[in-house]
């Protein structure tokens, strides 16, 4: 079943461990490492790590890999990006 783009956004605003939804007087913030889940403060976020251990890391190496295997945007002067070299 999939979600509708509104209930995806609702869906992001939401404490991964307690659910108290994001607002005015409360502010969420992502998991550094993923940026796939928000977290309401450290406490919550510490208690959730056990569960989201698994896919934080799963998810982290992917940014990682694209990160790192990015194609320089043509800003150097040859085909190598290393030496320069047509």
């Amino acid at each position: 079943m999939m979600m509708s783009s509104a209930a995806m956004d609702e869906a992001d605003e939401i404490c991964a461990s307690c659910g108290i939804s994001g607002g005015d007087d409360i502010t969420l913030k992502n998991c550094t490492a993923c940026k796939l889940v928000k977290y309401c403060g450290v406490e919550c976020q510490r208690n959730h790590r056990p569960q989201h251990k698994r896919a934080c890391k799963k998810r982290a190496a992917e940014l990682r890999d694209e990160l790192l295997f990015q194609q320089p945007e043509g800003t150097y002067l040859g085909d190598c990006p290393i030496c320069f070299i047509p």
